[in-house]
């Protein structure tokens, strides 16, 4: 039987590091950062949503789906993780898992989605993400919607946020990715531009 992966971009945070607004729709070498992402992230799943809060018509360009946050008070990366599993659920059924990917991190993996699939068939683990220079992004993640009476529980009755507190409850496979070399230097594919600076770094890489 084929897994069905679907993905969550997550853009729903308040981007104070740099200056407010939408950082993920920045340019960066005369694209916004979310098309970059984009196109890494959907040849990977059955399908996309973008986790957004306020007003939708400024992401209509990009041709997608849109949903805020399903917990209120900007709660984190796991209020867009539990977004995007009641979204999946609801919209595309026959979902079995959930990828959630960054939205200012405009360089990682092209087979991401593969290699956490991979390992959690090859540890049984519930739920796995991405790690480099051997620091977990448990923003780049693959979530099981099994899980999703069970988070929503946790943020809604437990007030739960981090999502290292989450995952330390169920089995989590780290999937270690290698630096990058490009033309410029070494790169961390998990490179991503939360203040002006490292836009401005960003721009150094972005033909990679």
């Amino acid at each position: 039987m084929s897994v069905v992966v679907f993905g969550v971009l997550l853009a729903g945070g308040q981007s104070r590091r740099m200056g407010g607004g939408d950082k993920c729709l920045r340019p960066l070498a005369g694209r916004p950062i979310l098309a970059r992402v984009i196109a890494r992230a959907q040849p990977q799943v059955a399908g996309l949503v973008l986790n957004a809060n306020g007003d939708p018509a400024r992401f209509a360009e990009f041709g997608l789906p849109v949903a805020g946050d399903v917990v209120e008070g900007f709660a984190g990366p796991l209020a867009g993780v539990l977004t995007g599993l009641d979204w999946a659920a609801r919209h595309a059924p026959g979902s079995d898992w959930l990828a959630s990917f960054a939205c200012d991190a405009p360089f990682f993996p092209e087979d991401l989605v593969v290699r956490l699939r991979a390992a959690i068939e090859a540890t049984g683990a519930d739920m796995a993400c991405a790690a480099s220079q051997g620091r977990a992004h448990p923003v780049f993640a693959l979530w099981p919607l099994r899980l999703r009476g069970e988070l929503r529980r946790a943020m809604l009755d437990e007030g739960l946020r981090k999502v290292d507190l989450w995952t330390a409850r169920y089995r989590l496979a780290e999937v270690e990715f290698p630096m990058l070399e490009t033309a410029t230097g070494p790169l961390d594919p998990f490179f991503n531009a939360n203040r002006p600076e490292d836009l401005a770094e960003a721009e150094r890489f972005s033909a990679t």
